[in-house]
């Protein structure tokens, strides 16, 4: 199943699938040698918006949760990046320890550890699945809807050193945001026991404005191999802080910022004769699940907000207060499934992709954030992988706009790369 784009398939898009079709070896070259220079996230993924004008990355996740929702046929594709990168890291790696979040009840999310352990092990390493469940002192075997089990391990701390029960593991990987905090069980762990992503990586010290900024120099760079402007895969966007949405302090920033951005985008939909109405996006500067994310269509949407909504952008997971916000450039999305608006979403394994699949909500509109309570997913969507360009074929036939898809996402990944190199605190000072 391919979505429908209920745009023309003409203009600034169709225009930008043919630049990056016909600059596929230079594209190519480019992020070789980026790849030499940076090191990728052992995974993220992207989510997209398709606008028919405009193709952009609106947010990069670290911590990817859906690995559940790819579809199987791409299982070898992520085994292969994954045994990659697992020899990039520690060529004899034999032990691979996956901690997720602490949800026991969420079976979609467990399904996703399930899907994430079965390509670990695929790669020739045996995993276990530890936790950091409060006063979990046994092993806690939960079923899954698929009639599979999954087993946690309570973690615990040997030396500087992560374990469970007698199983002592070369890497790490973090399936778990932290979005709560940095356990003190994580700090301080032996370098030759690598943890993926790093610490940093975690919202308790993430801010999106830092992943934007190193995504927007990156953009610049790449619209130059290409020949594009810039604009059409870069979503404008400010930061606004010290922002307390019970107080209201900081409302006058927020409404100002809001203003501004939307009589820059205003501009830019004149310049290409787009018969829309911009809006922006006001969403939480550090937090996941969709939550903290406010609509603006006007100055008067940020203003005197009601309990309700202000209650809401307050706090997000975890409980994380809210006191910086990222207004980002809004991005339509005019790709649809059975009338639903849908949104792709594009996996990495290091700077491997390996699949993506759709998010469709059936009720929410074309200028709203799907990432919400209601949304479904289209494991089944791409026809074909986003690594084969089809030059004989048209720019917007289905493999070569995911191609499109999976080099805008790689883009989004290398910048995640730079930023937490940017953000290392062993070399830098994080950005408040």
């Amino acid at each position: 199943m391919v979505p429908h784009l209920t745009t023309a398939l003409s203009g600034p898009l169709l225009d930008l699938e043919k630049r990056v079709i016909d600059a596929q070896p230079a594209i190519e070259h480019w992020f070789r040698n980026q790849w030499q220079e940076h090191a990728t996230p052992f995974y993220t993924s992207v989510d997209l918006r398709n606008s028919g004008f405009k193709l952009a990355p609106v947010d990069t996740n670290l911590f990817p949760g859906g690995f559940n929702n790819l579809n199987p046929a791409s299982l070898p594709l992520a085994v292969q990046a994954a045994q990659v990168t697992v020899e990039k890291m520690c060529s004899s790696a034999q032990r691979f320890l996956i901690i997720p979040e602490n949800h026991t009840r969420n079976t979609f999310y467990l399904q996703n550890v399930a899907a994430l352990a079965e390509i670990i092990r695929k790669t020739g390493l045996t995993v276990r699945i530890g936790s950091l469940i409060p006063d979990l002192k046994e092993p806690l075997i939960l079923d899954l809807p698929d009639g599979g089990v999954l087993k946690l391990e309570p973690v615990k701390r040997l030396g500087n050193r992560l374990a469970v029960d007698d199983f002592n593991p070369c890497a790490v990987l973090l399936n778990n945001d932290l979005s709560g905090g940095i356990p003190d069980i994580l700090k301080g762990l032996d370098p030759d026991q690598t943890l993926l992503p790093p610490l940093h990586a975690g919202w308790a010290v993430r801010r999106k404005s830092n992943h934007f900024r190193a995504y927007s120099d990156l953009a610049q760079a790449f619209a130059q191999v290409v020949g594009i402007d810039p604009w059409l895969i870069d979503p404008y966007y400010a930061v606004c802080g010290a922002v307390d949405f019970q107080t209201r302090d900081g409302e006058e920033c927020l409404a100002s910022n809001v203003d501004a951005m939307l009589k820059r985008i205003k501009l830019k939909y004149q310049e290409y004769g787009i018969d829309k109405g911009p809006f922006v996006i006001v969403k939480a500067d550090a937090g996941t699940y969709g939550m903290g994310i406010l609509t603006a269509r006007s100055v008067d949407d940020v203003r005197d907000l009601n309990r309700k909504t202000r209650n809401k952008m307050a706090v997000v997971k975890e409980g994380l207060a809210v006191d910086q916000v990222l207004v980002q450039e809004g991005v339509y999305s005019f790709e649809s499934i059975n009338d639903a608006v849908a949104e792709p979403v594009i996996y990495m394994i290091d700077h491997f992709v390996i699949g993506g699949f759709y998010r469709v909500h059936t009720s929410r509109g074309v200028d709203e954030n799907l990432n919400a309570p209601g949304m479904q997913f289209v494991p089944l969507a791409f026809e074909a992988a986003c690594t084969l360009p089809d030059a004989s074929a048209r720019p917007d036939a289905p493999v070569n706009r995911f191609y499109t898809y999976g080099v805008l996402a790689r883009l989004a990944a290398l910048a995640a790369a730079i930023e937490l190199e940017d953000t290392d605190p062993e070399f830098h000072t994080p950005t408040p």
